[in-house]
């Protein structure tokens, strides 16, 4: 494509601005890629400015790494015509460098989404395990039908493999991506859509062969994020303008609504675990569901096969992702056995993964469980599948957005756990101390809690009560999974795993005989 056709898609958009730069000496530029990271500017890319932390020193360096041209809004047009005088510009309305930038984008990759199977994820709880579960049921299939993942976790395209930085990338790495998955044969893509890249137009021109609106919670309302819980769900819905088939929980809240908005996708699979979903009319249900030692069991009905599944994760609520998974597998038409053998052995970082120690009357389990919905899933499964032991949990609440949780977290978590330890997670530009005193002070009576900043700590006193509990505890580490830095005002700091703490601090306690005294710096007032 070329430059020249990128100016005339903006300009049927209407996008661009009104007095944008004359493009008649660069129309046959071709453009092959569109980047907004300067780490991944190549040749014959167009290379996009935005964000408030833009400097102007991206721009020159893209255009170093071979960058042919830059895409900006009319507000830095004049700033950035300085900065590279002569580079072609295409400069659009300061309203529509979103859109521009994902319209652009779809085009100068060439559409790779054509080349594979793309399968969209959406819910407010749920998203990353239902990922993993369908890239392991298709890496269990031949290599061609392998599987990309893009999500909260990690990103994986055949090429690039990292911890993610957002959970749905903007749309020159979403794409790039996509790009590679195709170029690298991958039959593919698994991706979480976050409500938040719906809303701002990071999929736009993005075909889904697959979506899957798993539920719906009263989360993400902050000024940062939505304004209120119908503009979430709005955005949450948007899934299916850009999808050819869609699957839906018919236990989500608002479920009738959100299968008016997925039949317009002309294909619907539903799913329940219910115990009367056959008689709702769910496609795809079970029964029969067992659960022991970290390994859930069932009996799985769907319109071409039943038949037993067995879960290799604990948590009974991940019977109901391993049924939204199933779903999605009928519309791909992936055989049962593959399905099975997928979740046979399934493994998601960070999501229920049990933590044993070498002395049984303790277990960890480290989970993403951020929000009121998951931990009403979260502290269910654990009381019932633990239920005759001491509930310890570690937690936190972000810093700049999702303030609700402040007051929810601590109030659903006190109706399970028997001790809670307030602690960072993510703290941004707020103080940890000021984010800990406003969890405590929403904690009802009679719920034993304490304040320790510092995670590492915090996971010291937990692994400390949990030797002194008389009948043993399982010591719940919660939000930040498997995840590896901390975010601490505009950085993002190295920190060890919530696994890695625990497994330390256990072989500590245990070496010393885990008396169950915490240490005088790590203790705070009650």
């Amino acid at each position: 494509m070329t430059l020249e056709q990128i100016a005339r898609l903006l300009e049927e958009e209407g996008l661009l601005a009104q007095d944008a730069p004359s493009l008649a000496a660069a129309g046959t530029t071709a453009i092959t890629g569109v980047d907004c990271d300067s780490r991944f500017a190549a040749p014959n890319h167009l290379f996009v400015c935005k964000g408030a932390a833009f400097k102007p020193a991206y721009l020159t360096g893209a255009l170093a790494a071979g960058c042919v041209a830059y895409l900006c809004d009319e507000s830095h047009g004049a700033e950035l015509a300085a900065t590279a005088p002569g580079a072609p510009a295409l400069v659009v309305r300061d309203d529509g460098l979103r859109r521009a930038m994902a319209v652009t984008s779809a085009e100068a990759w060439g559409h790779p989404d054509r080349q594979l199977d793309v399968i969209g994820i959406t819910g407010t709880k749920g998203k990353s395990t239902v990922a993993y579960m369908m890239r392991a049921i298709l890496d269990a299939g031949e290599p061609k039908s392998h599987c990309a993942i893009m999500g909260s976790i990690d990103t994986f395209d055949g090429v690039e493999d990292a911890e993610s930085v957002n959970t749905t990338p903007e749309p020159p790495d979403l794409w790039r991506h996509i790009d590679n998955a195709a170029r690298s044969g991958l039959g593919h893509m698994v991706m979480e859509v976050s409500s938040q890249a719906l809303k701002y137009d990071r999929v736009v021109g993005l075909t889904l062969d697959v979506s899957c609106f798993l539920n719906i919670g009263r989360d993400h309302i902050s000024p940062r994020e939505h304004p209120s819980f119908e503009d979430y769900f709005e955005s949450k819905l948007r899934i299916f303008d850009q999808a050819s088939s869609a699957v839906v929980n018919l236990e989500s809240e608002q479920a009738g609504v959100v299968l008016e908005h997925a039949r317009r996708t002309g294909r619907v699979m539903t799913f329940s675990s219910a115990s009367d979903a056959a008689e709702k009319g769910a496609d795809v249900w079970c029964e029969e569901v067992t659960s022991h030692g970290g390994i859930q069991a069932f009996t799985a009905h769907t319109p071409s096969w039943e038949g037993e599944v067995t879960l290799s994760m604990a948590g009974l609520f991940n019977v109901d992702n391993a049924l939204a998974a199933i779903a999605m597998c009928e519309l791909l038409d992936v055989p049962q056995l593959q399905v099975r053998q997928g979740l046979a052995h399934v493994r998601v970082p960070g999501r229920m993964e049990l933590l044993p120690t070498a002395d049984p009357k303790v277990t960890g389990i480290v989970d993403y469980a951020h929000n009121k919905l998951s931990y009403q899933k979260f502290f269910h499964s654990v009381a019932h599948e633990f239920a005759d032991r001491k509930i310890i949990a570690v937690l936190g609440a972000p810093g700049g957005k999702a303030y609700e949780r402040r007051q929810e977290l601590p109030q659903e978590a006190a109706k399970w756990a028997d001790h809670l330890i307030f602690t960072e997670e993510d703290p941004a530009h707020d103080s940890v101390a000021e984010i800990c005193r406003q969890m405590a002070e929403a904690t009802p009576a009679g719920c034993a809690h304490e304040s320790i900043v510092e995670r590492p700590l915090a996971i010291r006193r937990a692994v400390q009560l949990g030797f002194a509990a008389p009948n043993g505890a399982v010591i719940c580490l919660l939000a930040k999974g498997d995840e590896t830095v901390q975010h601490v005002g505009d950085r993002f700091v190295p920190m060890e795993t919530d696994g890695s703490v625990f497994e330390r601090e256990v072989a500590a306690a245990l070496l010393a005989g885990a008396d169950g005294n915490a240490p005088d710096d790590a203790r705070s007032s009650r």
